[in-house]
């Protein structure tokens, strides 16, 4: 009697792959054998495998920060670049629109639990997770119009302050005297950026005597020509200037409370179902608000450049989502934060390859302040590990973001 084969399993494919696994994979080192036992050290060659390995996670959060003061840098020249001037509002529809899209075929695909409005009981949680983040998002965006890229970039950083400052009113979670001081710190900071008259009365908007002399002494000391830049900046006002301040604020505030309803969500609901309530309440309040508005309306590319310019933010949008997403997922949190700053070096150098200008020092200092409020701030609390599988959004990329989000 002839022996029956034993069924064979077939072999592993992509579909049996975990889909919570990293999608991109660093090389495997010459040291390791499948098994993952290491060999007898290989030299040179090996102690590079083995820096590119552990530091591959920090590379791709480093990336990320590009791809992030990238979109910022392409928004502001659609707000201000152009003859074609496109509002705040219908740059949002277009990232919101594509990032909404892009995330649900993604679920569709791979079969994402609660796919597409999330478990009952937390439906109204991520609607206000939603419409927060998407007045967060107008904030910057609306800012980018009369700020530099810098300064609207480092009042972002305002986030951790505010977030804990939220749990503590809305969670009733702690809220430390040093937290406090770090707000303090942190709002003082604003203050160097907005430049007030009544605060500093010798100025007059950027362009006061006294402001420019000390400033042009010092980019002469580091031998900076301010001189230069592919598109003329665009002078704002103190009243433009002082309510886009205002914006940035309210945009901080904001994204704080997206924050603190993502703690409130915690794991009822996958991380890719609160992304895409983001971006398609995101999408439908922007376009609502365009259409129904009398002075607003959409506006049409008429040049190459800006339908690229468009195209760019969808792109990198998702390349800032994917690149955070699986850099957090390879790194400890605590590591990552530190490159989160790098955003910083980003829009100080587009600012003047761009615009060919440089912040004035009263700025220097209030970025010093703000980012000085945020650090304090991050290590009041060991941040912890990003689990793997979570997904990172746009807002996500803020620093102290985690540690607030993952407090228990």
């Amino acid at each position: 009697m002839a022996a029956h084969d034993s069924p064979r399993r077939p072999a592993p494919g992509r579909d049996d792959a975990d889909p919570t696994a990293p999608l991109l994979q660093p090389a495997a080192t010459e040291g390791e054998n499948e098994q993952g036992h290491t060999n007898k050290p290989k030299g040179l060659l090996q102690n590079l495998r083995e820096f590119y390995e552990k530091n591959f996670g920090l590379f791709l959060v480093f990336l990320a920060q590009f791809f992030a003061s990238t979109m910022i840098m392409t928004t502001k020249l659609l707000e201000t670049g152009f003859e074609t001037k496109f509002h705040a509002l219908q740059i949002i529809f277009v990232r919101m629109f594509s990032t909404s899209i892009i995330g649900s075929l993604w679920m569709m695909y791979k079969g994402v639990p609660g796919f597409p409005f999330g478990p009952r009981g937390v439906r109204r949680l991520l609607v206000i997770r939603g419409t927060a983040g998407t007045i967060g998002l107008f904030g910057l965006y609306y800012s980018l119009s009369y700020l530099d890229m810098s300064d609207a970039t480092v009042i972002t950083f305002l986030v951790p302050t505010l977030t804990a400052f939220v749990c503590w009113v809305a969670l009733h979670e702690p809220f430390t005297v040093k937290e406090a001081l770090a707000g303090l710190l942190a709002f003082g900071g604003v203050l160097f950026i907005a430049r007030p008259p009544y605060l500093f009365p010798s100025q007059e908007g950027d362009d006061s005597q006294e402001n420019q002399s000390l400033t042009t002494d010092v980019y002469s000391f580091i031998n900076i020509d301010r001189q230069g830049g592919i598109v003329p900046p665009e002078k704002a006002s103190p009243a433009e200037r002082a309510m886009a301040i205002a914006c940035a604020i309210l945009g901080a505030f904001a994204a704080a409370t997206a924050y603190a309803t993502i703690r409130v969500i915690g794991k009822r609901a996958h991380s890719l179902v609160s992304v895409n309530y983001f971006a398609v309440l995101g999408s439908f309040s922007s376009f609502a608000i365009i259409m129904i508005h009398p002075d607003l309306q959409f506006e049409i590319p008429h040049t190459v450049t800006q339908w690229l310019l468009l195209v760019f933010i969808g792109i990198s949008g998702f390349l800032l989502q994917v690149l955070l997403t699986e850099g957090l997922q390879r790194e400890k949190a605590g590591r990552a934060t530190n490159l989160i700053y790098t955003q910083m070096i980003w829009a100080l150098v587009f600012e003047r390859i761009v615009w060919g200008t440089t912040p004035p020092i009263t700025s220097f200092i209030g970025s010093g302040l703000i980012i000085s409020g945020a650090v304090w701030i991050s290590l009041q609390k060991k941040a912890p590990e990003t689990p793997k599988g979570q997904t990172a959004d746009e807002e996500n990329r803020t620093p102290g973001a985690g540690e607030q989000q993952s407090r228990s």
